[in-house]
């Protein structure tokens, strides 16, 4: 196939999951300002540093609270909102119409029209998470769609490395808001003991990724940092655990020609999340090494791309 197609495809690919895993993102957001206390506040700083999004936010010299962020993520004209995923998602697959299946460009298409229309009420606390929930299952909806109707050929081994690259990022990003990030930013009574709210942290960080149930049946203890760390990071049966995407991705890459560096890159990878003591990694806290996965993720994306997409000139 043309590389120009595969990046597209790739490309596609990672804006959906980006779009669904961004939407679980700030549900976890939205939920904690339910379940937790009344006089608690949340750092809406963090978010944008856990999205990677907080220096394009300081330009607009904006306060950071919660209705600018919002809506500089859900729906602004920026690189980085939850609407410019949508838009970069559909003109990728409507560039590569010739190669899925017509229904699934369509879903894209709609999907796209849906959030330009509605999108903008989730700025407000009340309409946000069904808003969030409709977008996280249209998004899983379309990844369903495509891979019981596409022939699984080398245009849908695109599909599937753009999709587990994009999860194990978010994932390493959903672990970054509890591993301290997060709870160091809340404003808490001062006579409240922070052990609780750690708990309700976790519990959201595995609601947000559709992974308590599956949680509570393998670990079967009560929710704790280590234990969900452990189990997002390197469980190898959880489909949004980083081990498990890296090994889905291992074995696609060597179905494609000229795979060497790439096949190094993600081997590398897949080591580095299966390193152990996350206990002791979450005692100094977990920031150095999520930083070091996302190092590791972009140099799995430019092994990709010089193997088989076109050079930028």
């Amino acid at each position: 196939m043309l590389s120009r197609v595969a990046e597209r495809v790739y490309w596609q690919s990672r804006y959906l999951e980006r779009a669904e895993n961004t939407a679980r993102l700030l549900s976890v957001f939205s939920t904690l300002l339910m379940d937790l206390p009344p006089r608690t506040k949340l750092g809406w700083q963090s978010l944008l540093e856990i999205t990677g999004t907080d220096a394009l936010f300081a330009k607009s010299e904006r306060q950071v609270i919660e209705r600018n962020v919002m809506r500089f993520l859900l729906v602004e004209e920026n690189s980085v909102s939850l609407l410019n995923m949508l838009a970069m998602a559909r003109e990728n697959a409507r560039t590569t119409r010739e190669i899925m299946p017509t229904e699934a460009f369509e879903e894209i298409n709609n999907l796209y029209w849906f959030a330009r229309e509605k999108l903008g009420k989730g700025v407000s606390r009340g309409p946000r998470h069904e808003l969030l929930e409709e977008i996280i299952a249209s998004c899983q909806h379309l990844a369903g769609m495509l891979s019981g109707t596409m022939s699984h050929n080398d245009a849908f081994n695109f599909v599937r490395l753009g999709q587990y690259l994009e999860r194990a990022d978010m994932t390493t990003r959903i672990v970054d808001v509890g591993s301290g990030k997060l709870l160091s930013s809340m404003e808490l009574d001062s006579s409240a003991n922070a052990e609780p709210f750690e708990n309700i942290l976790w519990m959201n960080i595995l609601r947000s990724i559709s992974a308590y149930q599956m949680y509570r049946q393998h670990v079967k203890n009560r929710v704790n940092a280590e234990d969900v760390v452990v189990y997002l990071l390197q469980d190898e049966e959880f489909p949004r655990s980083v081990a498990y995407c890296f090994d889905k991705m291992e074995n696609v890459v060597k179905k494609l020609p000229n795979n060497e560096k790439a096949v190094a890159q993600i081997s590398k990878t897949l080591r580095l999340a299966n390193r152990t003591g996350i206990g002791k990694l979450l005692e100094s806290g977990l920031f150095q090494y999520i930083d070091d996965m996302q190092v590791q993720f972009a140099s799995v994306h430019q092994k990709i791309a010089e193997t088989w997409f076109l050079p930028n000139k």
